[in-house]
């Protein structure tokens, strides 16, 4: 009986393992594509051209192309022309544990020669254009049943009342904004349409999203060639490409997935009569140290692949001192353009970063994620694994 006790409780503690070691990294890559408006909300309407069927036509597409990668899991907020309350949208995202969330639009301007594309993320902004853009779309919450109550704290004229965590808001800024830069250079580089660029705005639908998540708007339905444009098959097939190759090309520098190990035996030499069997004397009271933390002072050559843990970005210059990170030792910071970003730790090996990631995860920083630098500029995890 103590021995099936025991194997039971060594049968226990191994699932235990496995779901720690397998969960720190996901085999699939879950996009979830949100397709803006619906039902009784038809979104901007110009000459005869309604914002939710573009943006239903478009997701449908980008989901068409991304499904050809298999290790690319779709997850639609809607398929048809149903309508479906902005809430609801973050909790489909949030309960698929996705890895990205894509909401697209069509935008609208009463000056009808205004036209272009261009993609935001979430943050406060006291730009009046982007103002606009945000209360636009957020006006769809008065279609919804008790409104008053489920987005009481949200007043449109004070778009800081928009943000609920600072930190977190900050974990996710800089990876929504790596995505919508990918989106806005495919757009005008590949498609040549006019750039009106990356920007920040205060959208009720990113708002409770926790990941990474940008609002694309696709250009102006009120600006009638761009209108025509973005109603045509050519112009809606040639904007999902875009958005699909950017989505893959964030996939390649952020994901990693899950390696299956063969289960077939990999046969081993038998080794020759003459050699001798190598005994490894054992350590005295030494104890094995699994989670080295370097400090990002120390003497780390500069054309070393090195890999930090990136807890968060930031418009604010932060004191790097361990009660401004609950608790965390040995952060530093880096400036990035308007951002600064924050790394937890420095390490020349993959697998203690992963350590360092999910001591970050349990210390408040849920999207915390590996970096690599090689000669002081940050390149891919894949580049860096190879």
């Amino acid at each position: 009986m103590m021995m099936h006790q025991k194997l039971k409780l060594v049968f226990l503690v191994f699932i235990m393992f496995c779901g720690l070691a397998f969960g720190q990294s996901s085999s699939k890559f879950i996009v979830v594509l949100d397709a803006g408006h619906g039902g009784k909300d038809s979104g901007a309407m110009y000459h005869g051209v309604k914002e939710k069927d573009v943006a239903l036509a478009v997701v449908l597409k980008v989901g068409k192309l991304l499904a050809q990668d298999p290790e690319i899991e779709l997850v639609y907020t809607r398929k048809t022309d149903v309508f479906i309350p902005l809430n609801d949208r973050a909790t489909i995202a949030n309960d698929a544990n996705a890895t990205i969330f894509v909401s697209i639009h069509c935008n609208g301007a009463v000056n009808q020669s205004a036209y272009g594309t261009e993609t935001f993320v979430m943050g406060l902004t006291r730009n009046a254009s982007n103002l606009e853009v945000a209360k636009k779309e957020n006006a769809v919450i008065t279609l919804e049943e008790d409104y008053q109550i489920k987005y009481k704290d949200y007043d449109p004229n004070k778009p800081e009342s928009l943000i609920g965590l600072e930190i977190m808001q900050g974990q996710y800024l800089d990876q929504s904004i790596h995505l919508a830069s990918k989106v806005q250079d495919g757009f005008t580089n590949t498609l040549k349409r006019k750039n009106r660029g990356v920007k920040q705005a205060g959208f009720l639908v990113l708002r409770n999203v926790y990941m990474p998540r940008i609002l694309i708007e696709l250009g102006f339905l009120s600006h009638m060639p761009e209108g025509k444009y973005l109603k045509s098959e050519t112009g809606q097939n040639k904007l999902s490409d875009a958005i699909a190759k950017a989505i893959k090309e964030y996939k390649k520098e952020y994901h990693i997935p899950i390696i299956q190990q063969t289960i077939d035996p990999i046969p081993v030499k038998e080794p020759k009569p003459e050699a001798k069997p190598i005994v490894a004397k054992p350590q005295e009271n030494k104890t094995e140290i699994i989670d080295e933390i370097p400090a990002p002072e120390m003497a780390i050559p500069s054309t070393t692949t090195t890999f930090r843990v990136q807890i968060a970005a930031s418009s604010r210059d932060l004191e790097t001192k361990p009660s401004n990170f609950k608790g965390l030792e040995s952060v530093s910071k880096i400036p990035s353009g308007s951002l600064i970003k924050y790394f937890y730790g420095e390490t020349m090996n993959y697998e203690k970063a992963k350590k360092l990631k999910e001591e970050a995860i349990l210390k408040g920083f849920p999207s915390a994620f590996v970096v690599a630098f090689r000669d002081g500029k940050k390149i891919s995890i894949n580049e860096a694994l190879k």
